[in-house]
């Protein structure tokens, strides 16, 4: 089977078992779910590379994360509207995560963007869970948290992707 044609099949596979497994669970997100696994093979698809996801997507997601406490915690809002304010916050911590690159383990920044893009995207669209309440209690009302887990999930998905075609591709010994 060829590489491209295995690799498929392996994610078209556990893309259902990761779909079933999302959906079964509740809480957690299967959007965020295949961007970590999307994230795994921009980053190479190696050992490393899944280390980096995991690493560069939880990193992004707690950069968000700080970025919307920042928000709602300093009522600066009122004084410079709500847009400014948070279009300053998160323009630091976007700065921050970039500069944070020069660390290795922080190096992908695709990576970290879509931990911090998915944060938010979490957030915007359930606007019930835009609280200082829920972003720091420890359930999977708090964005962080639900984020980070199901990009790590979605990770090690890719991962186990990625071995089971290379398994598929792997040339067959006979005995002699």
């Amino acid at each position: 089977m060829s590489q491209l044609s295995a690799l498929s099949l392996s994610i078209g596979v556990l893309g259902a078992v990761a779909t079933w497994l999302f959906l079964t669970v509740g809480g957690i997100l299967i959007w965020a779910g295949f961007i970590g696994w999307a994230c795994y093979f921009h980053n190479g698809g190696t050992n490393e590379a899944l280390k980096t996801t995991i690493i560069c997507n939880i990193f992004g997601s707690l950069c968000a994360w700080a970025a919307a406490m920042l928000i709602l915690g300093i009522p600066l809002a009122n004084t410079l509207t709500l847009p400014v304010w948070a279009g300053i916050c998160v323009g630091v911590l976007v700065w921050a995560l970039c500069m944070a690159a020069n660390i290795k383990a922080l190096s992908s920044i695709p990576s970290s963007v879509y931990g911090f893009a998915a944060t938010f995207a979490f957030l915007l669209q359930t606007p019930e869970m835009l609280s200082l309440a829920n972003l720091t209690s420890l359930t999977l009302k708090n964005a962080f948290i639900v984020v980070s887990l199901s990009m790590v999930i979605g990770a090690l998905f890719g991962y186990a992707s990625g071995k089971v075609g290379a398994m598929l591709t792997s040339p067959k010994t006979s005995a002699a």
